[in-house]
């Protein structure tokens, strides 16, 4: 097993990996058109010529990175793919010079063991306000913050909307 940089003509396998894991809550669904805009941020697993694994780095700025759409084929877990992933996007984090990694997850006993530790998602404003916002589960989240490296101490949040208003003299 290898990881490398996901390519366009992996979205539609990437995809049908993230979308076995989205039926259930376990990751949030992402659309064949949102992997195709994004798949520089995607690494993938290949056994034997096949993607059977994959993974994103989504930046947010040198204080923050977060991994996600962490998944492998069902087939191959338990083989150390998801640590393989896990580890290819850290590396891309560390070459951004990120000084945060962050990530929600149900299995935090699985990313202790690479370094992560425990967090407050209230420490981790630019995730909440881009994504979580607009997830169906914000008020019933099930998910642990969890982060490796110096928690963020500003965040880059959206620019607010609506606030500009036309003066007329």
């Amino acid at each position: 097993m290898r990881t490398r940089e996901a390519i366009l003509p992996d979205a539609e396998r990437v995809h049908e990996l993230i979308a076995n894991y989205s039926g259930d809550g376990t990751l949030l669904p992402r659309t064949f058109a949102e992997i195709c805009e994004n798949v520089r941020d995607f690494v993938v697993l290949e056994h034997r010529g096949r993607v059977i694994g994959c993974g994103a780095l989504h930046l947010y700025g040198g204080h923050l990175a977060e991994i996600r759409s962490i998944t492998v084929d069902p087939d191959h877990q338990k083989s150390g793919g998801g640590k393989l992933i896990v580890k290819a996007l850290m590396n891309e984090a560390e070459r951004h010079k990120v000084s945060c990694i962050c990530l929600f997850t149900r299995k935090p006993e699985f990313f202790a063991q690479l370094g992560f530790s425990l967090a407050q998602r209230e420490d981790l404003p630019d995730k909440i306000h881009k994504d979580c916002c607009v997830c169906p589960r914000y008020h019933c989240c099930d998910e642990v913050a969890m982060v490796r490296g110096e928690l963020p101490k500003f965040a880059i949040l959206p620019e607010p909307t609506g606030w500009l208003v036309k003066l007329e003299v």
